[in-house]
């Protein structure tokens, strides 16, 4: 359900409760909110205004943010016009979008004053303005201006007089009874047959006040209730249409009842919420309250799932530079194939040189090839050379192949290493479950020498997030800093996985005992999954022999679980102590090298 009508109503009625409280904090998070800190009969609270064109808003909030150091222009003018002031009263015009919060307060010589803030709830043309005692534009939040402004297309500039929004759609509150409310959708309604289907629509695009989801989700109420008739007669069509009728106006003569409630449900495969009268007290600003922890879940999945996809989106670029060099790499190598017939052309040619005027210019001879059992082979000539010149551009060249295969090996194996751990790092990124976890993986990659010309530090999101964290150390650095593994555990034993590179280094090389069981699947991308095992039998010379085999499968079932391999059957898993996984110096964060391991089959 969209943030409509009826919720602002609803949700502001809650509000005027705290009409009298005094404003002592304003703080701008980011480009789309507002932050109100409220002073009323002892308490504080924080009146969140957002607008963000998918989750635009307006409630009390119980989550803290963070703010940015210096403080955006807009949010200066409000502290300068309403810090201080009283929160005098809040309403809204109708069932439009649009909330008004009326200040008042007195100036330097102890007059009254009063300055206004306009919260207008418009999806993308959402704003924040605010207005001097007479409707004068002081500032606002977005600032619009149109070549030609007309009542629909209104500017919203300083020093101007402000301008409600007009609507041609009809007022709900103004509709007297369900004749006239009937009377006005007959029209619209073209086939009683689909009603159900189309009356969504219809009364969102007629009347004020309601999204199509309220409306889908009011039927769906009277369907699972048993009243809604599926007969297609103009009878049954009115009774359905009265039904509809009477449950909004039942929700509207109890918004200021403290009796409205809302639920949530599943439409369009998303999670959304409903608002419903009740008919029981609820307790103070519950409404506010659902609504807050209702769009902080929601926001802080679409945050994580902005973040993952734009860092992957970097990396898989990273990845396709690094594929495209492998490619190049190995075109080189397809050209040293030559080398050796190289090599034989220069030898043969120098060894046949005496039946041969050196002077003549031949584009081909033949000779006895000794590699071959003594049969004949034509070698080609560059007849702008002598025959001697011949062979030593042909020893020229296979010893540049040669040189040439030296390098190109070795930097095929480099390449190879990277694509490896640029992989461990999309798998890591694909198995992500939370924000922190996506800026570990980050503060990993920042500083690699393989993402040096990617702008990651450029990129919105993290940066942002960037600014947003405080400082903080890398684990190898700092063993202070917060470690989060998975972790799965019962009396006997303890199963830690790490989240990412930098968890894996130090779960496996810091955190673990020498006599703690390492897994992990061969040859396979996944996390170092660590066996702390909590009863350590007597003898400690074959820890492996003492552990039970049902839960060396488990463990082993667990690394599968959290690694690429986890959709495969039969899968090999490595494990051995801890002391003997080692990580050589200069390999990537997540890369050890292990002896004296066995293996184990998860099927």
């Amino acid at each position: 359900m969209a943030f409509d009508g009826i919720v602002t109503k609803a949700i502001c009625s809650e509000l005027s409760f705290l009409e009298g409280a005094r404003i002592d904090k304003i703080f701008q998070p980011n480009k789309n909110n507002i932050i109100l800190g409220m002073y009323n009969k002892g308490k504080n609270f924080a009146l969140n205004i957002c607008t963000e064109s998918s989750n635009c808003r307006i409630h009390l909030t119980t989550h803290s943010v963070s703010n940015p150091q210096v403080a955006p222009n807009f949010c200066m003018i409000l502290r300068k016009n309403i810090l201080g002031l009283h929160f005098k009263k809040i309403y809204t015009l109708d069932l439009e979008r649009l909330v008004i919060i009326d200040f008042e307060g007195l100036d330097d010589v102890d007059d009254v004053f009063s300055r206004k803030l306009i919260i207008e709830i418009m999806g993308k043309h959402s704003n924040v303005i605010l207005l001097d005692e007479q409707n004068i534009i002081i500032d606002s939040l977005r600032h619009i201006k149109h070549d030609e402004p007309n009542e629909k297309n209104r500017d919203i500039i300083p020093h101007i007089r402000y301008k409600f929004p007009i609507s041609d759609k009809y007022n709900f509150l103004e509709i007297s009874n369900f004749n006239n409310f009937c009377e006005i959708l007959s029209p619209k309604i073209l086939n009683v047959k689909i009603l159900k289907d189309e009356l969504p629509n219809i009364i969102f695009n007629t009347f004020n006040g309601f999204s199509k989801n309220f409306i889908y989700f009011l039927i769906k109420k009277l369907i699972e209730q048993k009243k809604w008739i599926f007969e297609s007669d103009i009878t049954s069509y009115k009774t359905n249409l009265h039904l509809i009728y009477d449950e909004i106006n039942n929700i509207i003569d109890n918004i200021d009842s403290n009796k409205l409630s809302f639920c949530t449900d599943l439409y369009f495969n998303k999670r959304d919420y409903f608002l419903y009268f009740s008919n029981t007290e609820n307790s103070p600003f519950s409404l506010n309250f659902f609504i807050d922890d209702f769009y902080f879940s929601k926001e802080t999945l679409e945050n994580f799932t902005n973040y993952r996809n734009s860092l992957l989106k970097l990396i898989l670029n990273v990845l396709g530079k690094y594929n495209k060099r492998l490619i190049h790499i190995n075109e080189k190598l397809k050209d040293c194939d030559n080398m050796n017939t190289f090599r034989i052309y220069g030898e043969l040619i120098t060894a046949n040189l005496y039946k041969f005027d050196n002077n003549s210019k031949l584009d081909l001879i033949s000779v006895e090839n000794y590699y071959d059992n003594q049969n004949i082979i034509d070698i080609p000539l560059d007849k702008r050379f002598s025959i001697s010149q011949n062979a030593k551009r042909y020893f020229k060249k296979y010893n540049k192949l040669k040189n040439a295969l030296e390098v190109v090996s070795i930097q095929k194996s480099e390449t190879e290493k990277e694509l490896d751990y640029i992989q461990s790092i999309i798998f890591e990124l694909e198995n992500s479950s939370d924000i922190e976890n996506l800026v570990d993986i980050y503060d990993e990659i920042s500083d690699n020498i393989v993402f040096k010309d990617t702008p990651i530090a450029n990129n919105k999101y993290f940066s942002d997030k960037k600014n947003a964290k405080l400082k903080k150390s890398k684990l190898t650095k700092n063993k202070n800093v917060s470690f989060n593994p998975i972790k799965y555990s019962n009396d006997d034993y303890i199963i830690l996985v790490g989240r990412n590179n930098i968890e894996n280094d130090y779960l496996t090389l810091k955190y673990a005992n020498k006599s703690d069981i390492w897994f992990h699947v061969k040859d396979f991308h996944g996390s170092h999954t660590i066996l702390k095992i909590l009863k350590l039998p007597s003898d400690t010379s074959n820890i492996l022999d003492s552990i039970p085999y049902e839960l060396l499968c488990r463990a082993a079932k667990i690394a599968v679980e959290h690694s690429k391999a986890k959709n495969s059957s039969n899968v090999p898993v490595d494990f051995c102590e801890v002391k003997f996984v080692k990580k050589p110096n200069g390999s990537k964060p997540g890369m050890v090298i292990y002896t004296n391991y066995r293996t184990i089959y998860v099927k």
